[in-house]
């Protein structure tokens, strides 16, 4: 196992400057990070600094709330894939989600996953601190209908991050074909190894240069 190749490494706070992400991008191409996960406004900076690089350019999409219309998703997602994104992370719509709004949030989904169509991989962020169990399962459901790449537990912006059991949960939900990303809250090799175990296919974390070290980093 490459777990470098499994790493999307994390950049989202609002206060990361220019500099902040240009370490990222540059810790990035040193480790063979599988991408950069990174704030919409910095994905053209992106995709220059990893011209020839083997470094995806990931960024998100309603975020961290999941509260945009589903056409501002559309657009979004459209304006970060002209601006050189090769792959989406979109927050569902999770007070349609928790309202019993299924074909709301099916529509959301599918909104982004046509405008990225042929262009960029859409994983979909279900915050599952936010949810119960049944609400988990309906979300991954929901976006294996519409026609995601992945699911993806959390924003590292809520109430908690990933846990193993919701790994597994979701893995057992949307069957071995379709990804699953573990994101926030993972500091270090053995937190990264159990989410994999679970049934992640990929790690989204801020400690990424500390995993590969075999330290323990901060973590989103």
């Amino acid at each position: 196992m490459e777990l470098n190749r499994m790493i999307d490494h994390t950049i989202l706070k609002a206060d990361a400057t220019k500099a902040d992400v240009m370490r990222i991008i540059e810790e990035a191409k040193k480790h063979h990070f599988y991408s950069v996960c990174i704030n919409p406004t910095w994905v053209a900076l992106a995709k220059e600094e990893l011209q020839g690089e083997p470094v995806a350019v990931c960024t998100v999409i309603g975020f961290p709330l999941g509260a945009n219309t589903a056409a501002t998703k559309a657009f979004e997602t459209t304006n970060a894939i002209e601006n050189g994104a090769d792959e989406v992370d979109m927050v569902i719509n999770i007070g349609a989600l928790k309202s019993e709004q299924d074909d709301v949030v099916k529509k959301d989904i599918e909104a982004v996953v046509e405008a990225a169509k042929d262009r960029a991989l859409v994983k979909v962020i279900i915050e599952t601190a936010l949810l119960e169990q049944a609400e988990i399962i309906k979300a991954c459901e929901l976006a294996k209908a519409a026609g995601a790449d992945f699911v993806k537990t959390s924003t590292g912006f809520s109430t908690g991050g990933a846990k193993v059991e919701d790994i597994r949960l979701m893995r057992e939900t949307v069957g071995p074909e379709m990804g699953v990303k573990a994101s926030g809250g993972i500091h270090n090799e053995a937190e990264a190894i159990a989410m994999i175990e679970a049934g992640a296919t990929r790690i989204g974390t801020s400690a990424g240069v500390s995993i590969m070290s075999g330290s323990t980093g901060e973590g989103y």
